[in-house]
């Protein structure tokens, strides 16, 4: 079974060096890709196993990864390394992320066509054996299906207040979020003077 971390071959050369570094240092690699552009962009993804990561994690990884990056040197180009958290609207790239976000909605897309499509938008419903399950409207009716996991070319949360908020009340009960370190945002109408 593959998994949706690293596709292209440059991307799983990539995760190959920095995955073990990732991990010694207590997170999980996420997603690896190497951006095109004027300039290319290494990208990795990474987040503890309790799903968080802080900036000065980033901070962190991105030191040790430049690091081995230098000595591997698998970009022959020149490139900026970016290290960043999955975000709410996350990429989904193990088999165990569509148990972990059941019930949320989801856009996944397949390498071929099944039953005339590639796209499939519903909420999750988990997996079962190498099957992520999702749950479709189907002309007016709603319907679970099952998706090979290596069918899958992309998979992604989609944006929605329920996953807003359900991340941030989480990043709330673990902590992490500590609402003294705000002002209180007041919000100005025209013609309300300050």
């Amino acid at each position: 079974m593959t998994d949706l971390v690293a596709k292209a071959a440059i991307d799983r050369r990539i995760a190959e060096i920095v995955k073990p570094v990732v991990e010694d240092m207590g997170f999980e690699l996420v997603r690896v890709r190497l951006l095109g552009g004027k300039t290319k962009t290494v990208q990795i993804m990474a987040q503890k196993p309790d799903g968080t990561i802080e900036v000065d994690d980033c901070a962190r990884i991105s030191t040790a990864v430049s690091a081995v990056m230098d000595v591997e040197d698998p970009v022959v180009e020149a490139y900026t390394l970016e290290v960043s958290s999955p975000g709410i609207d996350r990429p989904l790239t193990r088999l165990k992320d569509f148990d972990q976000w059941d019930g949320y909605t989801a856009k996944l897309e397949t390498d071929e066509l099944i039953d005339g499509r590639r796209r499939f938008k519903g909420e999750l419903r988990g997996t079962e054996g190498s099957e992520v399950l999702i749950e479709i409207e189907e002309n007016g009716e709603s319907m679970t299906i099952g998706l090979q996991f290596d069918w899958l070319s992309d998979a992604k949360l989609v944006l929605t207040d329920e996953l807003i908020r359900d991340v941030l009340k989480g990043r709330k009960d673990a902590g992490t979020i500590d609402e003294k370190e705000y002002d209180e945002v007041e919000t100005l109408m025209d013609g309300d003077e300050e």
